[in-house]
């Protein structure tokens, strides 16, 4: 993903927005304070999924370590429960000319439901950790704990609890490749999240089967991790963000979901806006040591010792509630 600065948002990008721009009102004074869920949320499990993956190793397109952890991916879905996995597999070209071999990976919950509910993250990892100070240290693959490594994590911790509980509802997980192989200088926006570009041409639903709306997972593990409303989000799906800081609150977590604006970001719900889903994003954009994303964005210290299973927690906890409140 990559930071953007709001007054240089690309022509399309506000095309897109403004076509899709909702009215959103503030968490509600009278929204509940706690909510007994149907499920617990099991952090220890959704760290011991990160965990895996960074195992593997950097999981960058091309990679043996990418080929093994999308087994490892699909492997979980089946044992989870999932009614059918999707593979999307194709060769996408970088902005550097390199072929990539990529996997978009869905398992869907409840298939037969007809209101359905996306979730997704992007599973590959950043090939350089380009945001190091030391130079020397750019062309070095980087762990991806949060970056990549936790939004999986908690979606599969959601995955284990839907095949224990079903849903009234359908419930797609997504886990989306290609995504963090773009351009760090430029202004070209499209330069990153190749796989999600490639699912919306090649959708996999039929007219009647298009979810509802879509909730996007990235670096939601970082150590005291705040989540403001994502700017992109607000303005493309404010009702969504509405719907899912509620139930922050309700949940307990309200301490958590800031019930502020923060910065923008050119992710991969902002191309599922495109495919008419109304779909927001969870994720760490205004950090006070940075004012932007976590400290350990697109360095080498994006691993486990980063990883804080709280945030996991509160951001896992508070999706799968929404998921079992739905009708």
């Amino acid at each position: 993903m990559k930071f953007v600065n709001i007054i240089t948002l690309s022509l399309c990008w506000l095309m897109i927005a403004c076509s899709a721009k909702t009215e959103s009102k503030p968490v509600a004074d009278n929204a509940p304070t706690t909510i007994t869920p149907r499920m617990e949320f099991n952090a220890d499990s959704a760290y011991r999924n990160v965990q895996a993956q960074v195992d593997f190793g950097p999981r960058v397109p091309g990679m043996d370590s990418h080929a093994k952890c999308a087994r490892y991916l699909v492997n979980e879905l089946k044992r989870f429960g999932a009614d059918s996995i999707i593979e999307q597999k194709t060769t996408v070209t970088a902005f550097n000319g390199d072929k990539l071999p990529i996997n978009n990976i869905m398992g869907q919950f409840n298939k037969d439901a007809v209101k359905r509910v996306l979730l997704l993250a992007h599973w590959d990892t950043r090939p350089w950790a380009d945001a190091e100070a030391d130079a020397s240290k750019h062309s070095t693959p980087i762990d991806g704990a949060n970056d990549g490594g936790s939004g999986v994590g908690v979606l599969l911790e959601i995955a284990r609890c839907l095949g224990v509980e079903k849903p009234t509802i359908g419930v797609d997980i997504l886990f989306v490749d290609a995504e963090d192989y773009g351009q760090s200088q430029g202004d070209d926006e499209n330069t990153w999240c190749l796989g999600t570009q490639n699912w919306i041409k090649n959708l996999p639903y039929t007219p009647g089967s298009i979810p509802e709306y879509g909730i996007l997972l990235d670096m939601v593990g970082g150590k005291d991790a705040k989540f403001h409303r994502e700017y992109a989000s607000q303005y493309l799906a404010g009702h969504i963000v509405d719907k899912v800081w509620t139930m922050a609150v309700a949940s307990g977590y309200g301490n958590v979901f800031v019930n502020e604006v923060g910065g923008s970001v050119m992710d991969d719900h902002v191309y599922v806006n495109q495919a008419n889903i109304p779909c927001i994003d969870i994720i760490e954009n205004n950090n006070p040591s940075t004012s932007s994303f976590n400290p350990t964005w697109h360095t080498l210290n994006d691993n486990m010792s980063n990883i804080d299973r709280q945030s996991l927690k509160a951001v896992g906890q508070t999706v799968l509630n929404l998921i079992y409140q739905e009708n």
